[in-house]
């Protein structure tokens, strides 16, 4: 559009039609912008510039949502006297959002602005919560005017659209307009002049006053694509906006609006694969935020695995459902987001943690907890169905919410104000559903409701609560709770596991199970041991749990969230936050115990076998492991202790031994423990310590299955017990192993074999 009328009084221009590299050129005045972007300068990764996409001429810049903005210095602006303010302003830019952020304390996420709220000066132009939208500026004389998009006229999601803001303070209005027509208008005091915001820069793609979280995440950032930003100072009248609109669609794409492939937008895993910490044969979204995977279901060939995500950035905030998708619960493939907040009366504020089931026709559908801060208790259990009656999508990509909560916390029910987190299951007599909650003044609890059609639910009573006196560790509130099936034992004996996360002042937030029988009829729990059992004993890295029954294989198996142990800053710096630990499958085994073992299909990601011994000493099998190096191991080890106390391994050494981490059993304690004294020697790492807890081994010898994932350590013992840990040693030449005991052990065999990407 250069050169022609249109450009009257244009003042700044991004066509963002660099395509590569961390600059973009203010066409106007030629002024070279940094593109500011945390892989810039990637301390664990690749460094990699900002990505640029198709846009809808030339390129575009994609906007991450939490790192990626302009910061604009407005030369020449100590101008004199009476440009300080503006009589008129118009901005045309095309944007396709990728979310929505929440409006933390009323803000707006910025597409462009460059503003003083506390002197009421200068213009903002953004998005608010569920895609509505806003131009907002400060008149001479204080007033702050804000014109609001109105109701159906949201900006889409993966979408292109063209969005004006116009001042015209000669006319004496304000308007908006959407994709070249006039959405709304308001008056202004003809005369009106914007106030400049003379002290600070102009602002692409972050709010100049946005407010911090975890001290180093800045909200209210856009995330999305940005192409052909215009900042005009005249007013644009509604036949020039509608022109330029149709100017665009005629220039490359058949007058139609262009057109936006999904694949473009999405979130990118690409530069996270370097990432020297980040696992990658574990499940984890493609970047950002997740905490626990959950609602696993298996529907035609396919397992189905949800996670609570948050899209905008590596931070906990504004919760949607991510979507996973397997034909072998190893390899997974990222789906987009299956459910996400939306201005309803549901879930406004967040879709928080649940399960899967199958309605009466056999197809899945997905409990939810409805975040509504509106409401009181702000949380409560919902449904969404899949399409799949309709598009036959094996994918299940698309989900319809029922439009009201199935269960309402009453008073009386439980704890009240913690409500969620539905577990349920169906069987031939109906449905039934726990849900994590807790006793007013006597601890955690999960609370069973009963429906025969799956919408109306009966509340039955506390399905399982423990004596918070003699274990207060079990905390005021249980989170996750999960109920499967064990089959019987060697009595004949129908026997279940129940799990469930504690959380609340003195909760012990690990993954805490019983073993016992389901009374159906009451809907309650009777545990053959009053006092619970931990299945992982490595300290707040396994935790959320979530299960199911396998329908092709009858097993259990378990996921959990692999909590990442970072700073906040180090979750920045990386652009991702937590994984999955890997699926484990739980049974009864025939002492009564309760028996984990990492799925078997896991095997499938073996490549080449790096040693095999037998039967060697110590300082054989060292000699043997001097070779064998690696971040992606898998490890099969049997000690036998011989006359020592304490044995076990070294991973994720130096050559020279300044870091490494210690997996150890100690025999005299009945102790399986790890020792991070000396993992990593960042200054902004956390791990370290000693972490561990019980297991009695009864004489056997020591059966280590270990599985190396980058900074992911989990080591299965004799089928009993889990470590999971988190391991970010600050040398990239940690990667040696070595056997330890503080006497001689034999080596009784060992097998190691290098681990291949899932992705």
């Amino acid at each position: 559009m250069s050169g022609h009328e249109g450009d009257r009084g244009l003042m700044m221009h991004w066509a963002f039609d660099e395509g590569s590299g961390a600059s973009a050129m203010e066409s106007v005045t030629k002024t070279v912008d940094e593109i500011h972007y945390v892989f810039n300068n990637a301390e664990f990764t690749d460094p990699c510039t900002p990505p640029w996409r198709q846009g809808v001429a030339g390129s575009a810049l994609l906007f991450d949502g939490y790192s990626t903005y302009i910061a604009h210095s407005v030369h020449g602006e100590e101008h004199n006297g009476e440009s300080e303010f503006l009589s008129a302003l118009s901005i045309g830019v095309w944007i396709a959002p990728r979310t929505y952020e929440w409006g933390h304390e009323g803000k707006l996420a910025a597409i462009v602005n460059r503003y003083n709220n506390k002197t009421r000066q200068g213009y903002l132009l953004g998005m608010f919560r569920h895609g509505s939208w806003s131009f907002q500026i400060g008149l001479e004389g204080g007033e702050w005017k804000e014109i609001w998009a109105p109701d159906g006229y949201e900006l889409p999601k993966n979408e292109w659209s063209y969005v004006n803001a116009v001042f015209d303070g000669e006319a004496g209005e304000i308007k908006l307009l959407l994709n070249g027509t006039e959405i709304t208008s308001a008056a202004v005091p003809r005369g009106s002049r914007i106030a400049e915001a003379m002290d600070t820069d102009l602002f692409i793609g972050r709010n100049n006053h946005g407010s911090r979280l975890a001290e180093v995440f800045s909200l209210h950032m856009f995330s999305g694509i940005m192409d052909e930003m215009k900042i005009y100072n005249r007013a644009l009248s509604n036949e020039e906006a509608a022109a330029f609109y149709q100017e665009v669609l005629d220039s490359a794409h058949g007058g139609v609006r262009p057109k936006l492939n999904y694949d473009d937008i999405k979130l990118d895993r690409i530069p996270l694969l370097t990432d020297r910490h980040r696992p990658q044969y574990h499940v984890s979204p493609p970047a950002h935020w997740m905490n626990e995977p959950h609602a696993p279901i298996y529907f035609d060939g396919q397992y189905h695995l949800f996670y609570q995500h948050n899209p905008q950035g590596p931070y906990f905030h504004h919760i949607h459902w991510g979507h996973w998708v397997s034909e072998d619960l190893v390899h997974w493939r990222d789906l987009p987001v299956a459910l996400a907040p939306e201005r309803d009366q549901l879930a406004p504020d967040g879709i928080w943690s649940g399960s899967a089931a199958y309605d009466a026709e056999g197809l899945p559908v997905l409990f939810f907890t409805a975040g509504n801060d509106s409401a009181s208790p702000n949380q409560s259990v919902a449904l969404a169905r899949s399409t799949y009656p309709q598009d036959g999508d094996p994918d299940l990509i698309t989900w319809i919410k029922h439009p009201e909560p199935l269960i309402v916390q009453q008073k009386g029910m439980g704890a009240f104000g913690d409500f969620r987190d539905p577990f349920v299951w169906k069987d031939e007599d109906g449905w039934y559903a726990l849900v994590g909650s807790g006793i007013e003044g006597e601890g955690g609890a999960a609370l069973a409701f009963a429906s025969q059609d799956m919408l109306n639910w009966t509340y039955k009573g506390p399905f399982y609560q423990a004596d918070i006196q003699k274990f207060p560790y079990l905390g005021p509130i249980w989170e996750l709770p999960v109920l499967l099936p064990l089959g019987t034992d060697n009595k004949g004996d129908s026997k279940h596991l129940l799990l469930v996360s504690p959380v609340g002042k003195g909760a012990d937030v690990e993954v805490f199970y019983w073993i016992g029988q389901l009374e159906k009829d009451e809907l309650s729990f009777i545990p053959d041991q009053e006092e619970p059992q931990l299945i992982d004993v490595g300290d707040f890295h396994f935790t959320g749990p979530s299960g199911m029954v396998d329908p092709k294989t009858g097993r259990n198996i378990v996921f959990t969230i692999a909590q990442g142990d970072r700073t906040s800053e180090m979750e920045y710096k990386s652009g991702w936050a937590h994984n999955g630990g890997l699926p484990l499958s739980v049974y009864l085994r025939d002492d009564g115990r309760l028996g984990i073992e990492p799925i078997q299909e896991l095997e499938s990601l073996r490549g080449t076998k790096r040693l095999s011994l037998q039967d060697k000493s110590l300082a054989e099998a060292n000699l043997l492991l001097g070779d064998v190096q690696g971040d992606m191991l898998e490890i099969q080890l049997e000690l036998e202790p011989g006359n020592a106390g304490q044995l076990g391994i070294k991973v994720r050494c130096t050559p020279d031994g300044e870091e490494e981490t210690l997996l150890v059993y100690d025999c005299n304690e009945a102790k399986f423990l790890v020792d991070r004294t000396k993992t990593t020697l960042h200054p902004g790492e956390k791990c370290s310590g000693i972490q561990g807890g019980k297991l009695e081994l009864l004489g056997e010898n020591l059966k280590l299955h270990i599985y190396l994932d980058r900074s992911m350590v989990e080591a299965y013992a004799n089928g009993l017990k889990s470590l999971t840990t988190r391991v970010y040693p600050s040398r990239k030449d940690a990667l040696g192993l070595e056997i330890w005991g503080d006497g001689e052990p034999l080596v009784k065999s060992m097998e190691i074999w290098d681990m291949q990407s899932i992705w």
